[in-house]
């Protein structure tokens, strides 16, 4: 049986490339040696998708995530994944109008948590994300607690990753402050944290991590290697 068409909605290319790379190296695990699904790729610019968040358009964003599905859907692609956690705030605005279905990351990373037995997990990742509900609503949903950073390590994590990683800069010092704020989330009682940035994965893990660390990027390619190597059901979209 030939492999489901991954597409993948890009939003930072950090993050993006990470999750390509997975399903690439990961792939033959599933597929025999060298073999991976077939792999489309589209990313509009950077700045459309910082233009949106800066102003807090959702609809925006997620206009620049409906219009990369069908782009998507247009060369094969049988259903799509972003790799990017901040942008999963606007799929209520896509996921009505797509012509193919989507992979919740948040989704993923809950049901990761819930097979480990974690039952309080650290959020980390942008402003906009760790003040958002991506991540409580879906592990609600398994009964799995979270706690936030305070408010000064919400903002010093979003600028570090804004200005910093999404840019491939890597600062040890940066590295060690985000270091002390999965240290605070385990000292309030958290058992896991997850690395809600797709690029915190490329800093952060399990060796420098004082929490187990849940991958979020690598977690949602293999959700996709899985539900293309077995035609998985999906949720059917809206229109065609």
């Amino acid at each position: 049986m030939t492999p489901l068409h991954v597409g993948v909605a890009g939003v930072s290319a950090e993050g993006a490339a990470l999750c390509y790379r997975t399903l690439c190296t990961e792939g033959p695990a599933f597929f025999g040696p060298y073999a991976h699904p077939e792999v489309t790729l589209h990313t509009p610019s950077f700045a459309e998708h910082v233009a949106c968040l800066e102003r807090g358009d959702w609809a925006g964003v997620g206009a620049l995530l409906l219009a990369s599905a069908r782009k998507l859907a247009a060369v094969g692609a049988d259903f799509v994944i972003c790799p990017d956690n901040t942008a999963h705030q606007a799929l209520p605005f896509v996921e009505p109008s797509s012509p193919i279905p989507w992979l919740h990351i948040a989704e993923v990373v809950a049901a990761e948590a819930a097979a480990h037995g974690y039952r309080k997990l650290g959020l980390t990742g942008t402003r906009w994300l760790t003040e958002s509900e991506v991540y409580p609503d879906k592990l609600a949903a398994h009964g799995i607690a979270w706690l936030r950073p305070d408010v000064a390590q919400r903002e010093r994590l979003g600028r570090i990753i804004m200005d910093e990683l999404v840019h491939g800069i890597r600062k040890p010092d940066s590295v060690a402050e985000i270091v002390a704020i999965v240290a605070d989330l385990a000292r309030r009682g958290c058992d896991a944290v997850v690395l809600g940035c797709t690029e915190l994965p490329l800093v952060i893990d399990e060796t420098l991590s004082p929490l187990p660390p849940l991958d979020s990027t690598r977690l949602l390619a293999r959700a996709a290697l899985r539900r293309a190597a077995t035609h998985e059901a999906v949720r059917p979209a809206a229109s065609r």
